[in-house]
């Protein structure tokens, strides 16, 4: 082949031409046949695009890779991923068309940085103030759509590796753990809701089942009378209530689906207080007149509806906590001079708060997770042991005040008996 050479009289590459305005040219075929060309002004700037290829080419990389989008490729993360339940993959593809899609979703993967996933990061907890569970669910989206990039030979790695670490680190969000309900807490708490003529009273059975059984709310929300046995005392678990955006494009209604995980099936011994509430719900509702009308894929008979008999929606339980809370406080403060109040809490701090009395009572740990139906045994060691630090710290703060309180009653005699 006749060597050929630029305006310059610089001697040209294999694949390297020069146009009729000054610009080069580099054209070369991928390992699919498919021809590429790019373009530059200088010959340098165009052996340097030429020295990128060759890498690309060598690593595996595609040559179409630069001209796709984050968002092209979250196209094709929702056409492969599957094996995911409904409602959670509802929730995925929510998060990120509101957070992602319009941001660094247009960015090409190939651009894209470690550090512009990070500064996005930041920007979601610091500017619009997102928790750290919401940021969770974006960055595990974003994070298998770059693995699948990865896979597909668009990129070399995923960049995205240990961001959220991080975050949680620069955060301090590694301590942050969700808190429950002290005791005195919970007892105002209760206390609270057992007013006969209180208008929360008919909130006080599905709360106190909460707080007693620690079961998921869409656990308890999804529960039959058939599904416990007064007799016996047990509970049985085999199915969660959830309420999502569907993919059919019908809007957002109640589907059963089966526990979170394998170890959510399972079974759970009434405390008298749990049966008891139970007995007072369906005393309730045969004083009102209501009983359960609604069928959810083949399930019926509901303990817990609404005056409709209607299944409760999580989101009307949170609210009602919310209105609970607040007049609860507003009574202790008008009551007492130092009162106890109640924190902010959902129904989920119902769940920790059984977990956190399950431990400071001594139950086994093994116990609780199965009672819980955690699949993993560090869920519930991590509970274990922010309790635990708790407790070796109320504990030693007694002995110090128990000293002080010796050393004290030491003076006082030895100052009679001089």
């Amino acid at each position: 082949m006749a060597k050929r050479y630029d305006s310059r009289h610089r001697l040209l590459r294999t694949g390297e031409s020069e146009r009729a305005d000054g610009y080069y040219t580099y054209r070369w075929t991928s390992r699919s046949g498919k021809r590429n060309s790019v373009t530059a002004g200088t010959l340098e700037e165009l052996r340097e695009k030429e020295d990128e290829i060759q890498r690309d080419v060598s690593d595996g990389i595609r040559a179409d890779a630069k001209n796709v989008t984050l968002n092209t490729l979250y196209d094709l993360w929702k056409e492969l991923k599957v094996n995911l339940k409904h409602n959670t993959f509802s929730n995925y593809c929510y998060m990120y068309e509101q957070f992602v899609a319009d941001n660094i979703g247009m960015l090409p993967v190939t651009k894209l940085k470690r550090s512009d996933i990070k500064a996005f990061y930041n920007m979601l907890a610091d500017t619009r103030g997102l928790k750290i569970a919401t940021i969770d669910n974006i960055h595990t989206v974003i994070h298998q759509i770059l693995q699948l990039a990865v896979e597909d030979n668009y990129i070399r790695r995923n960049i995205s590796d240990n961001l959220l670490k991080e975050l949680k680190s620069s955060h301090h969000y590694e301590d942050q753990h969700r808190r429950a309900l002290t005791l005195p807490e919970q007892e105002l708490f209760m206390e609270f809701l057992s007013k006969e003529n209180s208008q929360y009273y008919h909130w006080l059975p599905i709360f106190t089942v909460m707080l007693g059984t620690g079961m998921r709310v869409g656990e308890i929300t999804g529960l039959r009378w058939n599904d416990i046995d007064l007799k016996s005392g047990m509970i049985d678990v085999n199915h969660t209530l959830v309420y999502y955006k569907h993919r059919d494009g019908n809007g957002c209604y109640f589907d059963i689906h089966s526990p979170k995980t394998k170890a959510g099936v399972r079974q759970i011994p009434m405390t008298e207080e749990v049966k008891n509430a139970f007995l007072l719900e369906k005393r309730m509702q045969d004083l009102a007149g209501i009983q359960s009308q609604v069928t959810v894929d083949g399930y019926h008979n509901f303990i817990f509806v609404n005056r409709f008999g209607n299944v409760q929606h999580q989101g009307t339980l949170n609210r009602a906590l919310r209105r609970i809370i607040r007049d609860c406080n507003d009574e202790q403060l008008l009551k007492k001079k130092n009162p106890v109040l109640l924190p902010n809490f959902s129904c989920h701090s119902l769940r920790h708060t059984f977990t956190t009395r399950l431990v400071e009572a001594g139950v086994n740990i093994k116990v609780i997770q199965n009672l819980c139906g955690h699949s993993r045994s560090d869920v519930t060691l991590d509970i274990y042991t922010t309790v635990t630090k708790e407790l070796k710290q109320s504990e030693f703060d007694d002995f110090q005040k128990k000293l002080k309180e010796k050393k004290k009653a030491w003076k006082e005699k030895l100052g009679d008996t001089v």
